[in-house]
This record gives C-alpha cells, sequence and structure tokens, in this order.
C-alpha cells in the first residue's frame, strides 16, 4: 500500500509534492530511476559499446565482453531488448541464428555513452589522485 501522498504509478508525481522535473527522482519505482539503473549497468553500457559497431551474434558479444557469464548476457540483452534499446533478430536457419543490433533508441543513447566515455578517459588520472588523498587520509584516520 501507497504511503499518504505518493502515488503508485511509474515516473508520476500526481498527488505529491513532485520534484523540480530536472532533479533526479530517488523513489525506488521511479520510472526514470529504473531506466538509469538499466543503461548505466556496467553489462548494458559495454553491449551498447559493442553493438554501435554493428549486428553481432551472442557468442561474438560473449567473446569480446571480458568476464560476463552467459547468464548475464543473456539477462543484459534481454533487458535492452524490453527497453527498445536493441533488436533481436531470429533466422530460420538451421542451426538457429541470433543477431543482436541497437536500435535507432539504442544508438541515441550510445552517443551519450561514448561522451561518458570520453569524459572518463580526460579525467582518469583526476580520479586514481583523489582516491590516493581519499586512502592515504583514510589510513591516517585509522591509524
Amino acid at each position: 500500500m501507497a504511503e499518504d501522498g505518493t502515488s503508485k504509478s511509474l515516473g508520476s508525481c500526481e498527488g505529491t509534492d513532485c520534484p523540480d522535473a530536472f532533479q533526479w527522482d530517488t523513489r525506488e519505482d521511479c520510472e526514470v530511476r529504473q531506466i538509469l539503473d538499466r543503461i548505466a549497468d556496467k553489462w548494458s553500457l559495454l553491449v551498447i559499446a559493442l553493438l554501435d559497431d554493428g549486428t553481432m551474434r551472442f557468442t561474438e558479444l560473449k567473446r569480446r565482453i571480458d568476464g560476463i557469464s552467459q547468464r548475464m548476457l543473456t539477462v543484459t540483452l534481454r533487458q535492452l531488448e524490453r527497453d527498445g534499446m536493441v533488436r533481436r533478430t531470429v533466422h530460420p536457419v538451421v542451426p538457429p541464428r541470433v543477431d543482436y543490433e541497437l536500435t535507432d533508441l539504442g544508438r541515441s543513447l550510445h552517443a551519450t555513452v561514448q561522451s561518458l566515455v570520453v569524459w572518463t578517459e580526460a579525467h582518469q588520472a583526476d580520479v586514481a589522485a583523489a582516491r590516493s588523498r581519499y586512502d592515504r587520509a583514510d589510513a591516517t584516520a585509522d591509524a
């Protein structure tokens, strides 16, 4: 049961003190948060990046993503397909051939993901330095 003043509708602020539309909604049932959770997942980001190069088969994706299990790749692809980012095409041949490719929506997301990668590459030294400072301060505090 919803608390007074909250809505069970995903992503809806109707009947609540709605935050500014440009602020992140921290409610667990927020549709925006759920989408961000999906597309910001490390496996999803890697699949989206790889599929930007074109159509790939499951085995090729699995081979190119270091550390992903078959089950996790299956779950990731299904969720991306459900969200409209990936298109799955089954070819009627024996054995069956299944191809995955980005949809227009997925390609539009890739541009944003690429910006994040560029930022990360440009600031990796800054992040490493901040981590070192933090770790030194934390070690001193523990001593």
